[in-house]
């Protein structure tokens, strides 16, 4: 329940932008120019003993970005991910990785915190699942296998004398007393937890669920050192541990299934020259096409902003190396026809010579 909970909530966030307007001064010059205040977008200036009214220009708006604000789908009533469907209430898009994608209405019924937290617990163990598990069937003891699967619930642990499901056991144990110590955990007066609790003023007074205050390396601030910068980074986060939950479930159910380890006859595990092919007729391809907007009717590929033009591009090169192929082929041709004639000539004057002899 907590997985399908956890898995069911989308959130987002957008920047509260907040202007702020100055009304400029001037200095006195040599006595003749002399600045009076008259009101907050005017000011009188004396210049040569004239009186003139001069309007003040505010100077360009700086944003403060420091706090989230609410309400970012506030202009829609469909859900981001599933236009034919109403956008859930409690999804406006203040939090990170909202798409409104709720149509079991979780978030309407349970606690949105919790399903939040139950989310992110989830995809970080299946981030480190997703990794874990090929590698394990890549280098691990094959006597810890199970026919060169790794051990899991459907697998089974029958093959390692026990070794393997005691390991699993004592992971999760380990996990679970992890989870139950630090399931009311407090984060006010930490370092992230203050700093969370005034990003997410403006939404609600619990900062953001998933904060253990730990950034050793200290990368939440790798894309901005501000509010949207650490929801950015949150946004990856989120996104990734939903595609590992994915993955995983994935790689346990193609073992279950077929009976094969994951990693067997698999280009993304062994060195071939498919993968790196694909990358590259992928990117190529990215760069002159792409899929509209989802969420219109009708989705269609259509080219990029320079897709046509490229395209056009390339198609005139190819014709060209065309056209410099036929003349190079004709030139050997025509070398190869002469160096014939050449080597006929020559075998023609030895046998001259051999007659007269």
């Amino acid at each position: 329940m907590k997985f399908s909970q956890g898995f069911s909530l989308l959130v987002g966030s957008l920047p509260l932008a907040a202007h702020a307007f100055q009304v400029p001064t001037s200095r006195s010059i040599a006595s003749t120019r002399l600045p009076v205040l008259a009101d907050p977008t005017t000011s009188t200036v004396v210049v040569n003993g004239i009186a003139e009214e001069v309007k003040a220009v505010p100077a360009p708006a700086a944003s403060s970005r420091q706090v989230i604000e609410p309400g970012r789908y506030d202009g829609t009533t469909q859900s981001i991910t599933l236009p034919w469907l109403p956008r859930p209430q409690a999804l406006d898009g203040s939090h990170a990785g909202d798409y409104g994608f709720d149509p079991l209405g979780f978030s309407e019924s349970m606690d949105l915190y919790s399903m939040q937290e139950a989310e992110l617990r989830h995809g970080r163990l299946a981030m480190l699942a997703v990794v874990g598990w090929p590698t394990s069937e890549l280098i691990g003891p094959k006597f810890l296998l199970q026919d060169g699967k790794a051990p899991s619930v459907l697998n089974g642990f029958g093959h390692s004398y026990g070794i393997s499901l005691l390991g699993v056991l004592a992971i999760f144990g380990a996990i679970g007393f992890f989870e139950f110590k630090t399931s009311l955990r407090r984060t006010s007066g930490t370092a992230l937890g203050d700093l969370h609790r005034k990003d997410m003023e403006k939404v609600w007074q619990y900062g953001i669920a998933g904060d253990y205050n730990f950034d050793p390396l200290s990368y939440y601030s790798s894309l901005g050192e501000d509010c949207n910068g650490r929801k950015g980074l949150r946004e990856v986060e989120v996104t990734q541990g939903r595609y590992a939950m994915i993955g995983i479930t994935l790689f346990a159910m193609f073992e279950a299934i077929t009976g094969t380890p994951i990693v067997e006859n698999n280009m993304f595990f062994h060195p071939n020259a498919l993968l790196p092919v694909l990358a590259v007729s992928y990117f190529a391809w990215s760069q002159i096409y792409e899929v509209s907007d989802i969420t219109k009717y009708p989705i269609q590929i259509q080219y990029t902003k320079d897709g046509e033009q490229m395209l056009f591009g390339l198609k005139d090169n190819m014709k060209k190396m065309s056209q410099d192929t036929d003349v190079s082929t004709q030139s050997v041709s025509e070398g190869l026809g002469k160096a014939g004639d050449a080597i006929n000539s020559i075998k023609t004057k030895i046998q001259e010579m051999q007659d007269s002899i």
